[in-house]
């Protein structure tokens, strides 16, 4: 399979669950959940506070046991042993007031050195590299304190992107961001899954974000309620039944 952009073949062609099931003592946090992520595809995950959402991608990260299946398969149908997945968080924790810049941020995730003995031209020369992909290569010198929402997801994008991933997993990546900040970070992934095929997993509870950039919808509440496009999910009995306590929408009336 060859991407749109011409950068060569797609490694990976799809992720399979199958009856995936987690348990935390006697409480079911997820049962007999199945689909599957194509390459090239943006897939949103949906579902209200206590889903299994955040489990699901623990499963997928391989951070939390499980049953059934969760299987990697490439363009021929083979197993594929060791994807490469990419996560963008929520947000990430850290002391504002600490003088670490971002250029000190990736190059401590991308070497081996500690950051502290100093960041060289080659390492320099990567890390601008790595944060050219998602347009933010003018805060390479900023400090993360500094940096707006909007700059600080696109900085973690494109760590996740270094070496870049067969599936790119993005946890709420937008909650918190000024419109301005949102628009540039949702281009930047729409470009990036077009120019290298990537697969995307993306949780939200922005209905709006997801009408407009998903291609594909799984509505999840400890197991799969209903599959689609965002049209047939958000206009599904499914959908009104699981958020009829909702007077409001996140992100607007989907």
């Amino acid at each position: 399979m060859k991407n749109e952009g011409g950068h060569g073949p797609c490694r990976l062609c799809r992720i399979e669950l199958e009856n995936v099931g987690v348990t935390a003592g006697s409480d079911i946090l997820l049962r007999d959940v199945s689909f599957h992520i194509h390459c090239g595809q943006m897939t949103a995950l949906v579902g209200p506070n206590g889903a299994g959402k955040t489990t699901l991608l623990r499963a997928l990260l391989s951070q939390t046991p499980h049953t059934g299946r969760i299987r990697h398969v490439d363009a021929d149908g083979h197993l594929f042993p060791d994807p490469r997945i990419g996560y963008v968080p929520q947000q990430l924790p850290f002391d504002k007031e600490m003088p670490v810049t971002v250029r000190d941020l990736m190059a401590g995730a991308l070497g081996r050195r500690p950051v502290w003995t100093g960041v060289g031209k080659k390492m320099t020369a990567r890390v601008g590299d790595a944060l050219r992909e998602t347009q933010a290569e003018g805060l390479i010198n900023k400090r993360l304190g500094a940096l707006s929402g909007g700059e600080l997801q696109r900085v973690l994008l494109a760590m996740a992107l270094a070496p870049l991933p067969d599936l790119l997993v993005l946890d709420e990546p937008v909650s918190g961001v000024d419109q301005n900040g949102l628009q540039l970070f949702l281009q930047t992934v729409s470009n990036l899954r077009r120019t290298h095929h990537l697969g995307i997993l993306m949780v939200s509870h922005d209905w709006a974000l997801v009408r407009d950039y998903a291609d594909y919808v799984i509505l999840l509440n400890k197991q799969v309620l209903k599959t689609g496009t965002p049209e047939e999910v958000f206009a599904s009995l499914e959908f009104a039944e699981t958020f009829k306590t909702e007077t409001s929408f996140p992100g607007g009336t989907p």
